[in-house]
């Protein structure tokens, strides 16, 4: 069950085209699973649809123009045919992903184990900069960090916990320099997560510490 969602600001400026790329394409993901978002983020752009008509009905209109607009919109559509959706996988195993993710599936590079039982994947966004698939699996964690910027990250697949909650596929999480967490998984299959950080993580516990100086190297 979702039950972390974006902000209606968020999902209202997201409907604007008025958030950074990287919320963009997390937002797009969750609502992607989300009926809820989905459905106010449609209903901002009905708003904004009646604003534009009633912009288009006070000012010149073209014949012309609508008469060739009103053809276009009349051709027929034709039937796209039927591919396979492309799927992560990770040591035989596939997982589906919303369908704002699928497009960079083939941009993903090769997984890498970071620590005990997670593993990492970067994926690139273009000029968006660097996300990275991150799978956990059961007992995995990430030790105890924060964040000297903000991490945006959504659940692909499965569940885990950070000590402030739990987490279940679907769910987008927002953290920054204000959160303290360490992300585990329990799940009997693990846990992925797809995850856009602008900032190097800064781990706060332990030996993890000693990372710091190399955390550029594995969250960047």
């Amino acid at each position: 069950m979702i039950n972390y969602h974006p902000t209606d600001k968020q999902l209202r400026q997201f409907a604007e085209g008025n958030i950074s790329s990287a919320l963009a394409l997390v937002a797009a993901a969750h609502c992607d699973v989300c009926s809820k978002c989905q459905a106010k983020v449609d209903d901002v752009n009905l708003e904004l649809a009646s604003d534009i008509e009633n912009i288009k009905a006070h000012t010149f209109s073209d014949p012309a123009f609508d008469k060739m607009l009103a053809s276009i919109t009349q051709l027929p559509v034709l039937d796209a045919p039927v591919q396979k959706s492309p799927r992560i996988e990770l040591d035989g195993r596939f997982f589906d992903v919303p369908r704002p993710l699928q497009r960079f599936v083939k941009k993903t590079g090769n997984w890498s184990k970071l620590l005990g039982k997670v593993w990492q994947a970067p994926v690139d966004l273009g000029e968006a900069g660097m996300a990275h698939f991150i799978y956990m699996e059961k007992g995995g964690r990430v030790p105890e960090h924060t964040h000297r910027g903000t991490e945006f990250t959504l659940v692909v697949n499965g569940e885990f916990s950070d000590g402030l909650a739990d987490y279940d596929s679907g769910d987008l999480i927002v953290m920054d320099d204000e959160h303290i967490h360490s992300p585990h998984s329990n799940a009997d299959d693990g846990c992925l997560v797809f995850s856009i950080v602008d900032k190097p993580l800064h781990f706060t516990s332990g030996i993890a510490r000693l990372l710091n100086p190399f955390s550029h190297l594995f969250f960047k």
